[in-house]
């Protein structure tokens, strides 16, 4: 038998070249604080755990596309909270069964290969990597439009950013749609910590200002899990060009990639009620306002960190010293060079613990 090895072109899963420190940080006499995920939390608001137990009796199968209702809630809160245009309709939208699925699969998907050129954020998420090495893709590593000295087949962009909560302006996003119309790549925007924003504006690839009211070539994909306390439920959605999100849907009916109904219903009743969302933004803010000032008088330097649910924090030294320096006070944290290509200085401290634990995180940094 003759086939390809696909988990040989993979790096090593990221987290478990931690271990040590982990295993370091569990032996503190106070407990661990894992700040190395993003992993909410707090509870999943009620109105979606009631719809979920109501649509429970999903003797049926499930439409890869959704339901109408679903779709209309989801056009409802690009339009109403992100500025989409008017003139997007249930065929520009598609339900995904979580975000990093779609990022890992979506190259493939959109059947690049060998010859394709993806770009990618220089400092990001790792299944952007991940998706083009599946589909064989070369990839470019860049932070601005203008580094980018080939014509892309795809580009991701992502504000708030995970790691670095960088947060794209206007300007900034207009110039990638520009590259992207200007080369005709397809330009996806991963979004998915749009309602995390501490200083700045989060914008939308969606909204007319930056797209002058034509998404042509433009997807915007959004997840639950972190607005809506959802990780559990592998909830998402893409929105932008009806062409594109038609080929996709034809992809994924083949696939079988469909989100089961009772999170279906789950999810509108979610998408229908921000006070919930108000509430965790609330939250994070407040662990922010606690855990950012403890690192600083730590000596640490927090750089970029305008949105997200992260601190991008540097001690000026390698950042697996900054790792094992914190994992001796009982802190794991996500060391940097998980998100860049080579080394870095920075590590990645989450906000996502309990308040009681990022207290704890702040006692311990104490000089």
């Amino acid at each position: 038998m003759s086939r390809r090895n696909v988990s040989a072109t993979l790096p090593t899963f990221p987290w478990d070249t931690i271990a040590e420190a982990r295993r370091k940080a569990q032996s503190h006499p106070g407990g661990i604080v894992d700040l190395s995920v993003g992993t909410p939390v707090d509870p999943t608001p009620d109105v979606a755990t009631e719809a979920l137990t109501a649509a429970g009796d999903a003797h049926g199968y499930p439409q890869v596309w959704g339901t109408p209702a679903l779709r209309a809630g989801i056009l409802d809160h690009m339009k109403q909270v992100w500025g989409a245009p008017a003139s997007l309709d249930q065929t520009s939208v598609l339900p995904v069964v979580g975000t990093k699925e779609l990022v890992a699969s979506l190259p493939s998907q959109l059947g690049l290969g060998p010859d394709s050129t993806i770009v990618i954020p220089a400092c990001a998420y790792p299944t952007y990597r991940v998706g083009a090495r599946l589909a064989g893709a070369r990839v470019v590593a860049v932070d601005e439009p203008d580094e980018v000295d080939v014509a892309p087949d795809l580009i991701w962009i992502n504000s708030p950013a995970n790691p670095s909560g960088r947060v794209l302006n206007l300007d900034q996003m207009k110039a990638w749609v520009d590259l992207a119309r200007s080369t005709e790549a397809v330009l996806v925007s991963d979004e998915c910590y749009g309602e995390f924003v501490w200083e700045g504006e989060s914008v939308s690839v969606l909204d007319k200002r930056v797209n002058g009211g034509d998404v042509t070539g433009l997807l915007a994909c959004l997840s639950m899990s972190k607005r809506s306390n959802m990780a559990g439920y592998r909830a998402g959605f893409v929105v932008g060009d009806a062409e594109l999100t038609s080929e996709l849907l034809t992809v994924r009916k083949h696939s079988g990639l469909m989100i089961p109904a009772p999170v279906v219903a789950a999810m509108q009743a979610a998408l229908t009620d921000r006070s919930h969302v108000l509430e965790q933004v609330r939250r994070y803010r407040l662990r922010r306002d606690v855990l950012k000032p403890a690192l600083e008088k730590a000596g640490f330097r927090i750089d970029h960190s305008e949105g997200s649910l992260y601190l991008w924090a540097t001690h000026d030294e390698d950042c697996r010293i900054t790792l094992d320096r914190l994992a001796n006070l009982g802190i794991l944290c996500s060391p940097g060079d998980f998100y860049v290509a080579g080394g870095s200085d920075h590590v990645r401290i989450g906000l996502t613990a309990t308040d009681e634990r990022i207290n704890a995180a702040a006692q311990r940094l104490q000089p």
